[in-house]
């Protein structure tokens, strides 16, 4: 009785792979289903940079180009990013630079990012989120 239960078990659980098999590998991925390092890696290519640059005391530059330190945060996190760039280009000599990854809803957050940058000359980088 238990084989033919695990057997029947077995046999209902392919079924539904079976049916759902399309619907699994077809899902268009969301912007969560990217992380950081995706766009990271999107943005310092297309830029020709290097990735992942460690500092002396250990710290890591997202992407370091021929003039810039960038620091690639998404859109909630633009105050982080802020900083984090300031402190790459004071300890590689580079210009500060803040790639944002941002989707529809990251006015607000590109906006406040924009008006600190500007004062402090700061390059934004606005990555859209796929």
């Amino acid at each position: 009785m238990k084989k033919t239960v695990s057997i029947l078990f077995t046999f209902i659980i392919a079924l539904l792979y079976v049916l759902f098999e399309e619907d699994i590998t077809s899902k268009k991925l969301s912007t969560a289903d990217y992380n950081e390092k995706y766009y990271q890696t999107k943005m310092c290519n297309a830029l020709g940079g290097e990735m992942e640059v460690v500092l002396e005391d250990k710290a890591r530059i997202d992407c370091l180009t021929s003039e810039y330190a960038i620091e690639v945060d998404f859109a909630k996190k633009w105050a982080e990013g802020i900083g984090q760039s300031l402190y790459y280009a004071q300890m590689s000599g580079k210009k500060p630079a803040v790639g944002l990854i941002s989707g529809a809803d990251d006015k607000k957050f590109i906006y406040r990012l924009e008006s600190v940058a500007k004062k402090y000359n700061i390059k934004v980088i606005i990555i859209d989120a796929e």
